[in-house]
C-alpha cells in the first residue's frame, strides 16, 4: 500500500476536505497548496499525479495528532473534535435543483396531457 493510498483512506475515514488537510499541515509548519494536495489524490495514470513522499505523510500524521489530541498545555478529546467536525458538515444546507421533465407533454386547453406507452404482453 503506497503513501497515496494511506493518505486517501485517512481523508475519507475522517471526512476531511482539502482546507482541513491544509490547516492540519499548518499545525506542524508544513505549507502545501491545494493543487499540490489534489495531485496526491489523483489516479496513478493521470498526467498530474504526484507520488506522496514520506515527509508529507509524516507531517500530516503529526499534524493530525495535534489536531485531534491537542498539546500538553491545551489537551483535546479526539471524540469531541470528530463529532464537532461532523456537525459542521451537517449544518451546511444541501440544495437540489429540479431537473426538467424529459417526457413529452401536450397542452389541450388548460390541462397538460402526458402520453402513455403501452406494452404488448403477448402476441395477437
Amino acid at each position: 500500500m503506497s503513501n497515496n493510498d494511506v493518505f486517501k483512506k485517512l481523508r475519507v475515514a475522517l471526512m476531511l476536505r482539502d482546507d482541513d488537510i491544509i490547516d492540519i499541515l499548518k499545525l506542524v509548519d508544513f505549507k502545501i497548496s491545494k493543487s499540490e494536495l489534489s495531485a496526491f489524490f489523483r489516479k496513478d495514470d493521470h498526467p498530474n499525479f504526484r507520488e506522496c513522499g514520506d515527509q508529507v505523510l509524516r507531517n500530516f500524521l503529526n499534524g493530525l495528532v495535534l489536531h485531534l489530541r491537542g498539546t500538553k498545555e491545551n489537551p483535546k478529546y479526539p471524540g469531541e473534535v470528530l463529532i464537532k467536525s461532523q456537525g459542521e458538515l451537517k449544518k451546511k444546507p444541501v440544495t437540489f435543483e429540479k431537473k426538467p421533465s424529459t417526457k413529452k407533454q401536450f397542452k389541450k386547453g388548460n390541462s397538460v396531457i402526458t402520453p402513455v406507452k403501452y406494452k404488448n404482453k403477448g402476441k395477437q
